[in-house]
């Protein structure tokens, strides 16, 4: 059996509480015998201010910007001591190795090494005047079993998580830093149409792909975003086995990866009877949007 957890909380760019708030996710996961916990996206230096045309920019890196950070500086170094025997996926403002390109990373750690690390491909409403976006998926081995690492608006991309199920991934985990809608946002969030949005893109890529999805999030408010919490483990059949809702905590569930899997893709297995032949044009650099399918 394998215990799987995610933690919906709160981080900013205080980066001594960051790293308190990191103990002290650890060790209550630990005491629940956790094996593998993700925890959100930026959830070392805090997220964006704000999205969309009043953004945070390059301008004002100094002042409004998380603090970026190499994937082998001594900050994910803290973590792994922090993390021990348990196996971590954390979120971060990468450094790339010019010094100067910015990344909204994650990366899948214990306190002997780190397993791998992801660069946030798909980039949400401005997000890309911040940071520059990631170019591929890749699903890693590790002790909690083979793990692949997606950050909050992958999720809309059925292709992301598609990409890192043909890769082996039997665990999925989403990070985000997902706020309530920005207009008409409902006077109770949980019934808010973005919160509706981040959970049913949740169980619908777990039953896609037929994977356990692990999916953190931020909570309360940092800026102008309202986040929606709502951190949850969801089975390959997407059912959701326990979520945090709004609130920070931690959704903790039990699973049996093999036996579920087994039992799940013993009938129908949507990897299998996929039809890549009639999918190409999917794929095709003519594709439009919008208008249908261009063919050669």
């Amino acid at each position: 059996m394998t215990i799987l957890a995610a933690a919906s909380a709160n981080f900013t760019r205080d980066l001594d509480q960051n790293y308190a708030l990191i103990e002290s996710l650890v060790a209550q996961a630990r005491s629940a015998g956790v094996d593998f916990l993700a925890l959100p996206e930026a959830a070392i230096g805090g997220y964006l201010s704000s999205l969309g045309n009043h953004g945070d920019t390059v301008k004002t890196t100094s002042r409004s910007l998380p603090p970026a950070i190499t994937v082998d500086g001594p900050e994910l170094a803290r973590v792994r001591g922090i993390a021990r025997d348990m196996v971590v996926a954390i979120g971060f403002c990468e450094l790339a190795e010019d010094g100067v390109t910015r990344y909204n990373s994650a990366a899948l750690l214990d306190g002997d090494q780190i397993y791998g690390s992801y660069r946030k491909v798909h980039q949400p409403l401005g997000e890309g005047m911040s940071y520059s976006a990631g170019e591929s998926y890749s699903a890693f081995d590790t002790p909690a079993g083979r793990i692949g690492l997606q950050i909050c608006y992958d999720k809309a991309f059925p292709e992301a998580a598609r990409a890192m199920a043909l890769d082996g991934a039997e665990i999925i985990a989403s990070l985000s830093a997902w706020p309530a809608a920005r207009t008409a946002t409902a006077a109770d969030l949980q019934q808010d149409r973005w919160t509706y949005r981040f959970n049913l893109f949740d169980m619908a890529r777990a039953l896609d792909n037929q994977v356990f999805w692990v999916a953190s999030n931020q909570s309360g408010t940092f800026g102008s975003l309202n986040y929606v919490g709502n951190a949850k483990v969801v089975d390959p059949g997407g059912n959701v086995l326990a979520t945090t809702l709004l609130g920070s905590g931690m959704a903790i569930a039990e699973v049996d990866v093999a036996g579920t899997f087994e039992a799940m893709r013993g009938g129908m297995f949507h990897l299998r009877d996929r039809r890549p032949d009639v999918y190409g044009a999917l794929m095709a650099d003519g594709a439009a949007i919008g208008g249908g399918l261009t063919h050669a």
